[in-house]
């Protein structure tokens, strides 16, 4: 991947709709050679997908955390099963280090995210955990609203 790959997974990561040819102007390289990019990139599996971002799903839960959670013995697989069955999780990622699962997580308001805590440490297997809020997003990878 070159930085015109850069360039265009770019453009694309902002919005995913946009035509070819304005691709290729934005770019400065003609309608053919974005187009093969893609497809390339698409072969490759480096895009998987093209996905719609609704406005409500980026606004309607305006207080965010990160959770790192720390999972007794052999129990993660179940801990990260009951994550995803907990709506205000919006992401579950698995890592290394002295914390296990990190879960992002979503709420209306603190009363609510506080509520979302309490569910995960009645989780069977989690051992402990830490929560950082969310204050600003100065970058990131999601179309701009």
């Amino acid at each position: 991947m070159d930085s015109l790959d850069g360039r265009l997974l770019t453009l694309l990561r902002h919005n995913g709709r946009r035509s070819v040819s304005d691709l290729a102007t934005e770019l400065e390289v003609s309608r053919a050679t974005v187009r093969a990019r893609i497809e390339r990139m698409e072969r490759r599996g480096d895009i998987v997908g093209y996905t719609v971002i609704l406005r409500a799903d980026a606004v309607s839960q305006p207080v965010r955390g990160v959770t790192l959670i720390e999972v007794e013995g052999r129990a993660a697989d179940r801990v990260v099963s009951a994550l995803g069955g907990i709506p205000e999780v919006t992401a579950v990622h698995t890592t290394n280090g002295k914390w296990d699962p990190v879960a992002e997580l979503g709420a209306q308001n603190l009363t609510d995210l506080d509520a979302v805590l309490r569910r995960i440490r009645l989780i069977a297997g989690v051992t402990a955990s830490e929560t950082n809020l969310l204050l600003a997003t100065p970058r990131s990878a999601r179309a701009r609203l």
